[in-house]
């Protein structure tokens, strides 16, 4: 019994409570701190409701929740990045900079893949 306590304070593993714990508060600080975050979460409810109010099949609706993930997943590792490389040096290097382009460039590409994706759904209920 010693012997776990001793690894959950050197490795800090935490119980299940308080990983969902430091996990919404990740989430929380994001919707906070950071203007995109809010824009892509109010985008992505909006979408949503429209799926619901077009009654879109159950296959459709999986697909835009997917879509709507991969945006949120793609905005938060971006952000993780461009803090910890903000953290970790004070300096320009252009490395640095087409990192932080990289990971800007991944938001761009899951955020055209769901245009794309809502076109596809939402196109002939619309118009």
């Amino acid at each position: 019994m010693k012997k776990i306590r001793v690894r959950r304070r050197i490795f800090g593993f935490h119980s299940l409570g308080e990983s969902l714990k430091i996990a919404v508060a990740g989430i929380v600080y994001l919707f906070l701190y950071h203007r995109n975050m809010r824009i892509i979460f109010l985008a992505g409810i909006a979408a949503f409701l429209l799926g619901v109010y077009y009654k879109l099949k159950g296959i459709e609706l999986v697909a835009l929740c997917i879509t709507i993930t991969l945006v949120f997943i793609a905005e938060m590792f971006n952000t993780a990045i461009e803090m910890i490389i903000d953290m970790s040096t004070g300096k320009y290097h252009i490395l640095i900079k087409l990192v932080k382009d990289i990971a800007a460039g991944v938001v761009l590409i899951a955020s055209l893949n769901a245009v794309a994706v809502g076109i596809v759904l939402f196109w002939k209920r619309i118009f």
